[in-house]
């Protein structure tokens, strides 16, 4: 297969914080010509060989865009995507593939991918389409707006009040600091996906706050306190050994 082309430099979105972009492709020159350049271009990379390590990164570290080959052995990029969708995981996706067939494209799409690059391609086409993928979820952001005033979250006998930042049993009404409300909503905001504590940090408190992963154990600690029927054996927000919590809505017995 011919190798992508280096071209001229092209600026990463301008953004407070650097793009981060996850890479999974099986062929390893191109994994570090991929991440060669587009360090160069100021975005920070990561690359995978397969998906093998995929769903635990994501749940792990925050990306803004997962560029994804199709043909791969094991899982391929067609079944990994369709995966993540059905966990609900909302990264935007651009496939990669050696195939031409628009019909591959459309399959793609279906799966839930949000763009599709043909193998061989320039580098500096893969960064284009990273850029608009990142500029179109900056624009989602900024026309979401404020949350209504009657949003929220139910899970047992509790309401968190996302709106009037409140937690609430019945007409009794829970206190918890900002930080712990952040990081429920947080974890409200992903039921049933195991998210890391720098996940977790970088949801409740945006990318550059300085939170240690003590004291998201700390605060989930005091959450497990209020809501809890038994504190040492959480139903709501359960531990995920090597990763970090969950939170089951459902708070069916382990």
């Amino acid at each position: 297969m011919a190798r992508p082309r280096y071209d001229a430099a092209m600026p990463a979105v301008g953004t407070a914080s650097p793009v981060r972009v996850l890479v999974v492709d099986d062929e390893a020159e191109l994994r570090a010509l991929l991440q060669r350049y587009l360090q160069d271009q100021g975005l920070q990379v990561r690359a995978l060989p397969d998906t093998s390590a995929l769903e635990k990164l994501l749940a792990r570290e925050r990306f803004d865009v997962l560029v994804l080959d199709v043909m791969m052995p094991g899982e391929d990029g067609l079944a990994a995507c369709r995966r993540l969708r059905a966990q609900g995981e909302t990264i935007p996706i651009v496939m990669l593939t050696a195939r031409g067939d628009p019909v591959d494209r459309i399959i793609g799409l279906e799966m839930g991918a949000d763009d599709y690059l043909p193998k061989p391609f320039n580098p500096r086409e893969l960064l284009a389409r990273i850029q608009a993928q990142v500029r179109r979820q900056q624009l989602l952001g900024a026309h979401v707006g404020g949350v209504p005033e009657d949003a929220e979250v139910r899970f047992g006998p509790f309401v968190l009040h996302l709106g009037a930042q409140r937690l609430t049993r019945g007409d009794e009404e829970l206190a918890l600091s900002s930080s712990e409300f952040a990081l429920l909503r947080a974890l409200c905001a992903h039921p049933n996906r195991p998210l890391g504590r720098d996940r977790l940090i970088e949801l409740a408190h945006g990318r550059d706050h300085d939170v240690t992963d003590r004291s998201v154990d700390v605060q989930v600690m005091r959450l497990r306190k209020l809501i809890e029927p038994e504190p040492g054996k959480p139903r709501y927000l359960r531990t995920v050994w090597g990763v970090g919590y969950v939170f089951v809505p459902g708070g069916e017995a382990p």
